[in-house]
């Protein structure tokens, strides 16, 4: 019997953590490119892609800062780009859609809820910071709520039809699943969804393996087989969570977005360390690493010579 595939997702620099918390965050798009490429190398079939303004590493969402990281992506690696529509908690929902829609990628991936989203206790580790809107923003976090509200999400889900760009649904809460039970049951949405469920962020599920067996029972009532799930443990439950989670069918998602950690008191000096760290358990537990075509296959994709970069 043939072992199962699975999807490592590489979640390269994201818009939680910030420059001054580790000097091996990829800021630049030349650093951004590289340790995308990198991941792929080591196994990522999927690189899941934010852009920060390689002025001070602010999240950004314009699309001048996504055209060189994109281009060199196009030309030295055919894994699959992932943009993201969530962008920064403190972003506007349409500013947060410009570069999937402007740029029409294979996949996209779509908040399924708002949500208070805590960063601050990350001031308790990290009291230095180089750029004022470091702090700033995890004080702010304090009164934050991220809005993806039934319009939004509406809104997201008709670009990406008409751009052929489907989904990583990220389930920060139960309540998410429902939510796009909901959108799929109105015809918004159909399969395979690429369902992420999310750990461990202050105002969504917590990271106990009960709460990961809660959104694995649920996302299996409400989708059947109609549905491949992947895993997003964030800091410390990074590789735990994925572990158990591969363990019980799921794809995997890694990288320095989700945590800056090898181990404790360790950090992941590249993505590519965290990618080549799944892998080996996965390969332990007698799994087979997915292409990036098989990629595309099981999640129904639209094929690269198709995007807009």
């Amino acid at each position: 019997m043939p072992s199962r595939k699975v999807i490592i997702t590489s979640a390269v620099t994201g818009a939680i953590h910030t420059p001054s918390m580790s000097k091996y965050l990829p800021v630049s798009p030349e650093e951004i490119a590289e340790a995308a490429i990198g991941a792929a190398e080591a196994g990522a079939a999927v690189v899941h892609m934010h852009a920060r303004d390689p002025r001070d590493g602010r999240p950004s969402q314009d699309p001048e800062h996504f055209v060189p990281i994109l281009d060199s992506l196009k030309r030295n690696t055919d894994a699959v780009v992932n943009l993201t529509t969530g962008g920064s908690p403190h972003m506007s929902v349409e500013e947060r859609m410009r570069p999937a829609m402007e740029f029409k990628p294979e996949l996209a991936s779509l908040n399924m809820g708002s949500m208070n989203f805590g960063l601050y206790p990350m001031l308790e580790r990290f009291q230095e910071f180089e750029h004022d809107w470091e702090r700033e923003g995890l004080e702010k976090s304090r009164d934050l709520v991220f809005k993806n509200t039934f319009a939004d999400i509406e809104s997201i889900l008709a670009g990406g039809r008409a751009n052929g760009t489907r989904f990583e649904f990220e389930c920060y809460d139960i309540s998410h699943l429902n939510n796009l039970a909901h959108f799929r049951s109105r015809g918004l949405t159909d399969g395979p969804l690429f369902v992420q469920s999310v750990f461990g962020l202050l105002g969504g599920i917590g990271a106990h393996p009960e709460d990961l067996m809660h959104m694995r029972r649920t996302a299996d009532r409400l989708f059947g087989h109609g549905y491949e799930w992947s895993i997003l443990g964030a800091g410390r439950n990074q590789m735990p969570l994925a572990t158990m989670g591969a363990a019980m069918g799921s794809h995997v998602r890694v990288g320095l977005e989700d945590s800056l950690w090898m181990g404790p008191g360790r950090l992941a000096e590249t993505n590519a360390a965290q990618v080549t760290k799944i892998r080996t358990i996965l390969e332990a537990l007698n799994l087979e690493v997915a292409t990036p075509d098989e990629a595309r296959q099981m999640l129904g994709l639209k094929g690269r010579d198709n995007v807009g970069f």
